[in-house]
């Protein structure tokens, strides 16, 4: 049977060559549209479809970066998070020379398995393979419809498609997932020149399978707050099979370098800062027990400030119209107290002797710690400061006049930003680890459903493996029996859920006058969780714990926990003035919480109206609301 390569998978064909030997694909050096059965193989298509979404840095950026990492609260940013979208972006993401090429890419692999196997061509692996396609593809168009909503799932193969509820997807996903994990042999074994084509496991199945597991898991997990029943059946047997629980069972794939190319880091951009995140700040401060100095070292203690202080108020310079605790506060120093995984992930601003501090080509900014605040002429200086060795992060939104004013606070020499680790193209993409798994399994007995360990067990054993992925296995054990709470009112121990109360007390420094006093810091009320009674209940620890370890290469999934179940506590973009695009938060509504607050998607691009307007019109329909940022998909809070 002849195999005709669509010209949509030119681009994906020739890449391949980038990552294997002129020899190998002596054959593809054709025109792809005359290729036959004998030139073009199952592993190719699969392998292409992989090293693809990996994202290159063009797509790297929009998507990876400006949407995920910003709306799911894994660094300060704009845009998405103040309620916008950017139609190139989205388009380019969904274009056949990215998402479409990949989706194109696996579905050939399906399609070509299939055909060899009924043809009595195949080879002894080639159903494997064809279950390892079926496994990816799920990957991919979870990551599609939890980034839109509803998307096709009989398109890619070069014909306007017809577009499927995201309720429809799931159901679908989780039957693939479940049928293709059940279908691997695990007897099967790959040659070695075919197993150098998968780059997350060199097709070794247990793998594999291990990961259908995981997906399915969670993406049960996503419908438990619409469809119980169904989440819960889909779990619990999910659970009753192998799934992820090793470090070296992840699915992760190997970055090669800065370079452009589809395997660079998803983080090498050198002009993307990167700078910490309000959010994540807030979880971090106070949580967990460990001290700077026990993290650090004693090198840190001229740095470190007590416990109980929260810094400078600078309430003309830094905004103060939003939930954030820690807003109008600038820290002058080190917290007393943090989770020892901040500066495993940020750098400190000014330690310039730390391995891992960036230092960027284009971020030479990173060496000036040294800026002002200024008067309100704009011009003249109320105050210089210096932020070598202090640790702040700050809500985003439209800052008004504040952010005039303030030449501090988004500059990359004077905030935490992420360290070089992640910057230099070295690591493992990470898109399935084993704690999640263990996150997951916690829920889900908290849920009562029925799993083969104990929420607390399973909790437990996720901090645990994160604390290892980090490095710091030596702090774990006592920051598990932590009961200090975090910026938020939430603790690390698991038996410890006393609410900590609504405010307690701080010192702090008057900018504008230079005294000291006490304050009294509110925890905020986050209203998107039970009625913003609760900070400091068993799964507000599962999310807590599952936001922090997902840094950084996981922002869908924080962005995914938040827009399901309103956790963790994410601040309301400051509105020092109107936000055009968050047309529901406003100067008297600020210390409340609302769906309408924070992004629920990206916008379809507009190439898809243009090119597929019934398939749009479809796709819009089945949304169940307009085609904007703020309509939730169907598993999501909606109000």
């Amino acid at each position: 049977m002849k195999i005709t390569i669509k010209k949509g998978m030119m681009g994906m064909l020739a890449s391949l060559a980038l990552f294997s030997s002129c020899n190998d694909f002596e054959a593809l050096n054709i025109d792809p549209n005359g290729a036959n059965d004998q030139q073009v193989q199952v592993e190719y298509l699969l392998n292409g479809s992989i090293i693809g979404a990996q994202q290159d840095p063009h797509i790297a950026e929009r998507i990876f970066v400006l949407y995920w990492k910003t709306a799911g609260r894994q660094q300060l940013g704009g845009g998405i998070v103040n309620g916008a979208h950017n139609d190139g972006w989205s388009s380019d993401y969904y274009s056949r020379g990215y998402m479409s090429g990949w989706l194109s890419g696996v579905y050939a692999a399906v399609d070509l398995a299939n055909e060899r196997i009924a043809a009595g061509t195949q080879a002894p692996y080639t159903n494997n393979l064809l279950q390892v396609a079926r496994i990816w593809r799920a990957y991919l168009l979870s990551e599609l419809s939890d980034t839109f909503g509803p998307v096709p799932l009989d398109g890619w193969q070069g014909e306007n498609p017809s577009y499927s509820s995201v309720q429809e997807v799931y159901t679908y996903l989780l039957t693939e997932l479940r049928e293709a994990s059940e279908a691997l042999d695990m007897a099967v074994t790959v040659p070695a020149d075919i197993r150098r084509f998968d780059p997350a496991y060199g097709y070794d199945f247990v793998k594999w399978q291990k990961y259908a597991n995981s997906m399915r898991m969670r993406l049960a997990m996503r419908m438990s707050e619409v469809d119980a029943a169904k989440a819960r059946s889909e779990f619990e047997s999910a659970a009753t099979k192998p799934y992820i629980t090793a470090a070296d069972d992840m699915f992760s794939v190997a970055e090669l370098g800065t370079a452009y190319s589809p395997l660079a880091g998803v983080m090498t951009r050198t002009w993307n800062a990167f700078i910490l995140s309000s959010t994540l700040n807030n979880l971090y401060l106070g949580l967990g027990g460990i001290t700077t100095q026990t993290a650090l070292g004693a090198s840190y203690n001229d740095y470190v400030k007590p416990a109980d202080y929260i810094g400078i108020y600078y309430p003309n310079h830094f905004a103060t119209a939003t939930n954030d605790p820690s807003a109008g506060y600038w820290l002058d120093g080190l917290p007393e107290v943090i989770d020892p995984r901040a500066y495993a992930s940020f750098a400190i601003p000014g330690d310039f002797n730390n391995a891992q501090f960036n230092f960027n080509p284009d971020q030479t900014t990173a060496r000036n710690t040294t800026r002002n605040l200024l008067n309100a002429d704009g011009t003249t200086t109320f105050k210089t400061i210096n932020a070598a060795f202090t640790w702040n992060a700050f809500a985003p939104g439209d800052w008004a006049a504040k952010g005039s004013r303030n030449q501090v606070r988004s500059w990359a020499g004077s905030m935490p930003r992420l360290v070089n680790k992640f910057r230099d193209g070295n690591n493992r993409r990470v898109f399935f680890a084993n704690w999640e798994s263990n996150f997951l399994i916690a829920e889900a007995a908290v849920r009562g459903w029925a799993v083969p360990m104990s929420a607390q067990a399973a909790y437990e054993a996720g901090v645990t493996a994160n604390f290892a992925y980090w490095g710091l296995s030596a702090h774990a054990a006592n920051y598990l029996t932590s009961t200090g709470y975090n910026r938020v009112g939430t603790s690390v121990a698991w038996t410890h859920t006393a609410e900590p109360g609504n405010t307690h007390a701080m010192q702090f420094v008057n900018g504008e006058t230079g005294t000291s006093g006490t304050v009294q810091i509110r925890y905020p009320s986050n209203g998107l969780y039970k009625d913003g009674t609760v900070r400091n209940d068993q799964l507000t620890k599962i999310i807590t714990q599952k936001f922090i370890a997902q840094n950084p290469y996981l922002p869908l999934e924080t962005w995914s926990d938040h827009r399901r179940l309103g956790l963790p506590f994410f601040e309301n973009p400051a509105v020092e003035q109107p936000i055009v695009t968050l047309p529901d938060l406003t100067a008297s509504n600020f210390m409340t919480s609302s769906v309408k607050f924070f992004p629920q998607r990206v916008n379809y691009p507009s190439t898809l109206r243009n090119t597929n307007e019934a398939g749009y019109n479809q796709a819009v329909s089945a949304l169940g609301g307009s085609d904007a940022v703020l309509t939730p998909l169907w598993w999501a809070k909606q109000q």
